[in-house]
């Protein structure tokens, strides 16, 4: 058991991995580069333990003290407690929750071992939206897709806010970069994969036309918030599939699309 230590100077260097998290850019450097990410809210940080990630220490402030007795029972990293005020004065915002750990990251798998066994992954370019991308992985998590394979630009999906608005999914669902882009691709198609690209072009197949055996082993790919895929990405694909769509209605946005096209292809067994 780690015993809880109050701290009371923002500038105490036990603080030193919480300092900052309002800083998109600081944060997307430094985390990945530290091999650390940041856990927020009583459910979140469970979650990121019963999946094996190993903590490096906890900021709680006090009445969060007996919500997670027995986590601290557990644990073997510091636990600081600090006053809401002090959260806030570190971290750059009110911490409404009570409860942040740092956590070590696992080293990333190779997008070939991912591929391996499995039989229907996600493909991401250039999402940026750390709130798209956590909520792209709650439905991912929530309708079987096996793996998640991001294009080198694509936002963080152990950041912060990514990590919250997925409640944690980010952890059930592996994912590895695809490295050169859109090249690596190769890799995915060498795998025995059908790359399918999302796209609302008029040319591509309906979701619910496409053939069967395409979706035994596919690949799904969707784009960036704004511009969706890229005409090199959309070359790279075996197919382009769209999403039906009534009202004279061309497009959704990135988390619904993908909610659907999710269930579409899961949804043949």
């Amino acid at each position: 058991m780690s015993e809880p230590r109050t701290i009371t100077d923002p500038a105490d260097p036990r603080l030193a991995d919480y300092t900052g998290l309002t800083d998109v850019e600081l944060r997307r450097r430094r985390e990945p580069a530290e091999g650390l990410f940041i856990a927020e809210g009583e459910k979140v940080i469970r979650r990121a333990l019963d999946a094996g990630y190993r903590m490096r220490s906890m900021l709680l402030t006090p009445k969060w003290l007996s919500v997670m007795s027995d986590v601290i029972a557990d644990a073997e990293a510091p636990v600081h407690v600090v006053e809401p005020a002090l959260a806030e004065a570190v971290t750059g915002y009110h911490v409404h929750r009570g409860a942040l750990a740092s956590m070590e990251r696992k080293p990333l798998p190779e997008a070939a071992e991912l591929l391996a066994g499995a039989r229907r992954v996600v493909v991401l370019e250039g999402l940026v939206d750390h709130t798209n991308v956590g909520a792209l992985y709650r439905s991912a998590a929530a309708l079987g897709m096996d793996a998640v394979l991001l294009s080198p630009d694509c936002a963080d999906p152990l950041y912060r806010r990514a990590v919250k608005v997925s409640m944690g999914a980010v952890f059930s669902v592996p994912y590895a970069r695809l490295d050169p882009w859109p090249d690596s691709l190769e890799v995915v198609r060498a795998a025995g994969f059908a790359v399918l690209a999302l796209t609302p072009a008029p040319d591509a197949v309906p979701l619910n036309e496409v053939p069967v055996d395409l979706l035994r082993r596919c690949a799904l790919m969707l784009g960036s918030e704004g511009e969706g895929l890229s005409a090199e990405a959309l070359a790279a694909a075996d197919l382009k599939v769209r999403i039906p769509m009534a009202h004279d209605i061309d497009s959704l946005n990135i988390a619904a699309a993908a909610a659907i096209s999710f269930y579409a292809v899961s949804h043949h067994r």
